[in-house]
């Protein structure tokens, strides 16, 4: 206490020790805002909030780090004691405690970022050179009777295959052929494997390729990142299906590959038709054909019965076809007396059609209707002429009483502007405009001196 006061008397300022953790951090985060630290992770422990927490060591030292959940779910694979990863973050203190410890955002195994940029300048190359153009690529279907599979012989992916291919359509038939899949070995193995199956097309009757593997970190999915795979993939004359790690996994074979799977039991799956959609089909066919050969054997049957209708005897034929020639014979009977009844009554019609175009009938005829016409034209234009005149009467007389001349006459008079047209409206001349007044008799000239409209009456009321 006494030191205490001996400093402030001093002027020598005195720091709580919240005080000296908060100016450490803010000393550390200001002089170190970002960094990069490769070690060891020891002592990783994982809450149930989410948070990491472990340490970075090398052979003299060990660096506290916290991870937080919203950063570290990015990260690509699990960590455990003993990974050599790189962090990235921020140094800063924890103030409650004062501990000195690196605030990771980033977390990738060591290496692991340089095979991420080799991934990408190969990725970037290749898609320059048309690898993983939509035209280059070929079909692959869905009914294939023969498949090959480049993986592992160990591992679960051909268990995984087969289990698919033998619940959707077991009679597909499977070849293994094995290569490793991790490894520096593996991607010479598995273009090998590639070219060995396409070699060998035509004696096995391949149809199609999967090339896969299941899950793991980034170096163990390597191999399908390489260069040579990916030509490899890409010179197949079979169509290949990419089936590499787990779904969020991407590499260079399932750019280059016809077809990608998130999985190889997905490959499995786009590869095969469900045998249930078969059977559908197969019994919708047989109730085509079942309902097609009945039809069939009814015609048939239709067909047997006339056929054995018109079998019949000889002497039952025969008799028919007296009975027919029988009829036959009536029947020209009947024609004969009906043609000669039509040709008598054509004679008889005829004759008529004479008498009545004898000269002795038609000039007496003829003579009294040239007497009668005279008559008839006489008494037509009379009665025409009395017609026409008493129309021309009603006439005059509408024409009379419609005059514009007896409407003057009656006191009333028409007034014109200079161009001859009828004034209504004192809205139709301007004062000084020259109008003319037609009268009974003579017309009047004058000029407009003053107008006065007239108020307007409301009829309603």
């Amino acid at each position: 206490m006494f030191e205490r006061e001996a400093d402030v008397e001093a002027g020598r300022a005195v720091y709580s020790v919240s005080e000296v953790n908060r100016l450490a951090r803010e000393l550390i985060e200001g002089g170190f805002p970002g960094a990069v630290v490769e070690g060891e992770i020891t002592g990783l422990k994982q809450y149930r909030s989410g948070h990491w927490y472990f340490s970075l060591q090398d052979r003299d030292a060990q660096l506290r780090c916290v991870m937080f959940r919203g950063n570290n779910l990015s990260v690509g694979f699990r960590p455990a004691d003993g990974d050599q990863v790189i962090a990235r973050g921020s140094l800063t203190i924890y103030e409650a405690r004062g501990d000195f410890q690196l605030k990771v955002t980033a977390l990738e195994k060591s290496g692991s970022g340089e095979l991420r940029r080799a991934f990408e300048l190969l990725k970037a190359r290749l898609q320059a050179e048309g690898l993983f153009e939509q035209e280059a690529k070929k079909p692959v279907g869905n009914r294939f009777r023969h498949i090959g599979v480049i993986t592992s012989p160990s591992g679960a992916v051909l268990r995984d295959i087969v289990s698919v291919l033998r619940r959707r359509f077991p009679a597909t038939r499977i070849t293994l052929i094995p290569t490793a899949v991790q490894g520096e070995a593996a991607p010479a193995e598995i273009c090998r494997a590639i070219e060995t199956a396409n070699a060998l097309r035509g004696k096995l009757g391949l149809e199609a390729l999967i090339v896969g593997r299941g899950g793991g970190s980034p170096e163990d999915l390597q191999a399908f990142n390489e260069e040579s795979v990916a030509r490899a993939i890409f010179a197949s004359e079979l169509p290949v299906t990419s089936a590499v790690g787990h779904e969020t996994d991407f590499s260079i074979a399932d750019f280059v590959a016809d077809q990608r799977a998130p999985t190889p039991s997905a490959a499995a799956e786009l590869m095969s038709p469900s045998q249930e959609e078969y059977f559908a089909l197969l019994r919708s066919d047989l109730g085509k054909l079942h309902n097609r050969m009945a039809h069939v054997l009814h015609r048939q049957q239709e067909r047997l019965r006339l056929i054995a209708g018109r079998c019949r005897g000889p002497a039952r034929r025969l008799e028919d076809h007296a009975q027919t020639l029988d009829e036959l014979g009536r029947r020209m009977e009947r024609a004969q007396g009906n043609l000669l009844a039509r040709k008598r009554q054509n004679l008889d019609m005829r004759r008529q059609a004479l008498q009545h175009c004898s000269p002795a009938l038609v000039i007496p005829r003829l003579r009294a209707g040239l007497e009668e016409l005279p008559r008839r034209l006489h008494r037509s234009m009379r009665s025409r002429l009395e017609r026409q005149g008493a129309l021309l009467a009603e006439l005059r007389r509408t024409l009379h009483s419609t005059s514009p001349l007896q409407t003057l006459a009656r006191g009333y008079s028409i007034t014109m502007d200079e161009s001859a047209k009828v004034i209504r409206s004192v809205d139709d001349v301007t004062q000084g405009s020259r109008i003319t007044t037609r009268l009974a008799k003579g017309q009047i000239e004058s000029t407009v001196s003053g107008l006065e409209k007239e108020p307007e009456s409301n009829l309603e009321s």
